[in-house]
């Protein structure tokens, strides 16, 4: 039987509320459900701190961080996580504790951590937020309005070896140089897990729009169907549209052998949707193999980037593994040479364009 329990909003007031909520309406919440076990992914929970583990603070809704204690009211949303250097968990809820997989507030059942982790930070479920009508209040509710794929975007593709490759810093780095340049750019996340660090090195490049699949009513894309991923990712892009941006740079995190990242570059509407895709990478072996990686998917990388380009050495044994050039940070933010590597990138996909549709007429 389901127990539904007034809530007093002080308790939400003292809450530390997680970046992962922060589309949520607070006053929606009025009540307590008891169906803890019958939790999904993006449900709301309020929790109390039992026992500070790896993660000591909370990043907050507002966009700061706070340091964790014993005893404090937290609101996270009940999720999944694929983090190769931290945890992997799912979207499970024990009424006796549950594990906080997330700074940006994702909670669950921690199924494998990395050696260096230390074990989660530790949260007893007080329930799930519930709304006037009795209803869990899920993070897709708040969600932005769902919108078909725009014509006349052009979406750069940002994809990785692994976390920590260089990623967000190269999306960070051609949206700021594309900006410079004066296009009107969208700096998108399209999968992950919830968390204000890359969203916040988005903002300040400058771009017109930031947006993650937090946005979309994803509190993580981990174990999502492929088909919710992709239209999280076309409404996010409409509304770039809409807000007036010609340029999308859109990461997809962790490596190129992560499921949901795997699965939507074999996804022809997706892969054939990016003008370009670059690759970032820590050294030229992983250079190599994720460039192998990405031809085996049909994607065509059309540069290089992150960790490996630090070191001139390993950007020489990358450049001459994958026959692709590596361009660095500073590259990227350079509105000339951000700019050139755009239309060079469109330049390419125009004359692929033209081969298919020559090859289609002669056949």
């Amino acid at each position: 039987m389901t127990v539904l329990s007034p809530i007093a909003f002080d308790m939400l007031d003292q809450a530390k509320w997680a970046f992962s909520t922060r589309r949520v309406e607070r006053q929606d919440a009025v009540s307590l459900l008891d169906m803890l076990t019958h939790a999904t992914s993006g449900d709301l929970v309020l929790g109390r701190v039992e026992r500070i583990g790896s993660h000591k603070k909370i990043q907050l809704a507002k966009g700061r961080a706070s340091e964790l204690y014993v005893g404090d009211l937290v609101v996270l949303a009940c999720g999944d996580r694929y983090a190769p250097d931290q945890f992997e968990g799912l979207a499970e809820l024990d009424p006796e504790g549950a594990d906080m997989l997330a700074g940006g507030g994702v909670l669950g059942r921690m199924r494998h951590r990395h050696a260096k982790m230390s074990a989660p930070t530790r949260i007893i479920p007080l329930g799930m937020l519930a709304n006037a009508a009795g209803k869990a209040i899920n993070l897709a509710d708040y969600a932005l309005n769902k919108a078909a794929r725009p014509d006349g975007l052009k979406v750069i593709g940002i994809v990785g070896a692994s976390m920590n490759s260089g990623k967000t810093t190269a999306v960070a780095g051609f949206a700021h140089g594309l900006s410079r340049a004066g296009h009107r750019v969208a700096a998108i996340k399209a999968t992950g897990t919830g968390a204000f660090g890359d969203f916040n090195a988005f903002v300040d490049t400058g771009a017109r729009y930031v947006a993650d699949f937090t946005d979309a009513g994803m509190v993580s894309t981990y174990r999502q169907p492929l088909v919710r991923i992709e239209s999280g990712l076309d409404t996010l892009l409409a509304h770039a549209k809409r807000d007036g941006c010609d340029v999308a740079v859109v990461e997809l995190a962790d490596g190129v052998f992560q499921k949901e990242t795997a699965d939507l570059l074999r996804n022809p509407r997706v892969r054939d949707g990016f003008a370009g895709v670059v690759f970032a990478a820590p050294d030229a072996l992983a250079a190599a193999g994720g460039c192998a990686a990405l031809r085996a998917m049909g994607v065509e990388p059309a540069i290089v980037t992150g960790m490996v380009s630090c070191s001139p050495l390993g950007a020489a044994e990358a450049e001459t593994a994958t026959g692709v050039s590596v361009v660095t940070r500073s590259t990227l933010c350079d509105p000339a040479q951000a700019n050139a590597l755009l239309a060079q990138m469109l330049a390419k996909r125009f004359d692929h364009a033209v081969a298919v549709s020559d090859v289609g007429v002669a056949a």
